[in-house]
Parts: structure tokens; C-alpha cells; sequence
């Protein structure tokens, strides 16, 4: 059986055309089953847990960025497949990223069943897909016990799993949210480059960091702020999750 979680957004009138599109689709391919509305009543840790007590075939998260990334961290031990529909094209980088196509388009994802294992990042306790990104001000890095990095130009320091969309690295740069690391990337405001030139180079592989901030939270996701101190590190191969065929990895 399928399970499609509804984000609580989509409640609002204005969304009732799509869904009916996306519900008369999905039909078609024979791929319907339970759908679940989340409300303000409805925990979605207690959601996933109900639901994979039963012979589940694939969970497909319906919304953005925000509602892939509470149901990611609510079924972090489940090995049952993920699927994506996004609404709108606001908010969904994860689905871009992983080359699936907005609204009713990603129906036809589903229906080829594509599915990899990709990794997933952690921060304390808190699951990403894409990134945990924090400005640069008063931000350390601790990277190991004889390497740390504090950044005192303006900027943005992002630690990547899977490449968002909107994000611009260096040429040549390939993110594989398979390979088991992260890529730790600096910007700032006045170079566009990252690290110094003791590096020798603008972006490098970890596994883990831990960043200090006083001030600032790390975001993740785009979506998530935690407060600092943060230390993130990722499980490997962790996700199965439905991809299409243009996904950027």
C-alpha cells in the first residue's frame, strides 16, 4: 500500500484543484492508496510509525522542502522507499534535486520506480537532505582536534549532501550524496571564494565539523534553525528514495 502525507498547508481551498488532479492521476497509474492529512492533531512521527506497522510499499511526501524534511526525520530507521510529489515550484529544491518534476508531472516518477539509497546528513539530532548552512560571522569550524577554521568575512559557510538548485560551486565541483562525505563550502561576500589560499583550494570532503556560533543558527534545508553549537556528521546510504531521471547525481 502507498501512504501520500498531505503537509498541513495544503488544507487551504486554493490547493484543491491540484490535489484532485494529483489524486485522479495517481488513480490512473495504479498507484493509489491511504492518504494522510497532517493538522495540527497529527504528529508525524506517530503517523509514520502507524502506518509502517503495516505492509507499506512506499510513504510519498506531498508538499515542499519543509514537509520532505519532518517526514525524513520522522522515518530515519524505516526502509521503506520515499517518494516525492512537490507543489508549486517554491520551496522544493529537494525535488529538483533529485529530478523529479512538479505537481501531477510527478506522478509518472512514481510510477517508474526509480529508487537509490542516498546518504543523509545529521546535525545533533535533526536529519538534512540538502545542506546545513550558517553565515559566516563568528562561526567556527572544527574539523578535527588540530584544525579548526573561524571566518571573519561576511558570507555563508554550507555543509552539502545533495546539491540544491540554487546553489553555484566552483567548476568541476561534483556533490554525491552516495560517496559517504560532505563538501564543506565557504563563500564570502568579497571573493565569492572559499577558504584562503593556505588551502589551496575552494572546497574540501568531510565527514564530520562542528560549528560555533554565539550568535547565529545553523539552518537546514533551508527550512530547519537550530541553535549553535552543532555537530554535523551523516549516515551513509541511509534513504531509500524514488529519483527521477534528471536528478544531478
Amino acid at each position: 500500500m502507498n501512504i501520500y502525507i498531505y503537509d498541513s498547508f495544503l488544507n487551504q481551498k486554493k490547493y484543491e484543484r491540484i490535489l484532485a488532479q494529483i489524486e485522479t492521476r495517481v488513480t490512473d497509474l495504479g498507484l493509489n492508496g491511504k492518504i494522510v492529512r497532517l493538522n495540527v492533531m497529527n504528529n508525524i512521527n506517530e503517523v509514520i510509525n502507524r502506518e509502517t506497522k503495516n505492509k507499506v510499499k512506499t510513504i510519498i511526501a506531498v508538499g515542499n522542502d519543509q514537509t520532505v524534511n519532518k517526514i525524513v526525520n520522522a522515518m530515519i530507521d524505516c526502509q521503506v522507499p520515499l517518494g516525492i510529489i512537490p507543489i508549486g515550484k517554491e520551496n522544493n529544491n529537494i525535488a529538483q534535486a533529485l529530478g523529479i518534476d512538479f505537481e501531477e508531472a510527478a506522478c509518472e516518477t512514481l510510477s517508474a520506480r526509480r529508487i537509490t539509497k542516498i546518504d543523509i546528513g545529521l546535525a545533533n539530532n535533526s536529519c538534512f537532505l540538502l545542506q546545513a548552512a550558517i553565515t559566516n560571522q563568528g562561526t567556527t569550524l572544527e574539523i578535527s582536534q588540530n584544525y579548526s577554521i573561524e571566518i571573519a568575512n561576511k558570507g555563508e559557510a554550507q555543509i552539502i549532501n545533495l546539491l540544491s538548485p540554487n546553489i553555484n560551486l566552483p567548476l568541476k565541483t561534483k556533490i554525491d550524496p552516495q560517496d559517504g562525505f560532505l563538501e564543506l563550502f565557504i563563500k564570502t561576500k568579497s571573493t565569492k571564494n572559499l577558504f584562503n589560499q593556505e588551502l589551496g583550494h575552494s572546497i574540501i570532503q568531510i565527514k564530520k565539523v562542528l560549528i560555533k556560533n554565539i550568535k547565529f543558527p545553523i539552518i537546514l534545508d533551508n527550512v530547519i534553525k537550530i541553535p549553535a553549537p552543532v555537530e554535523i556528521s551523516l549516515f551513509k546510504q541511509k534513504l531509500n528514495i524514488i529519483v527521477g531521471r534528471n536528478r544531478n547525481f
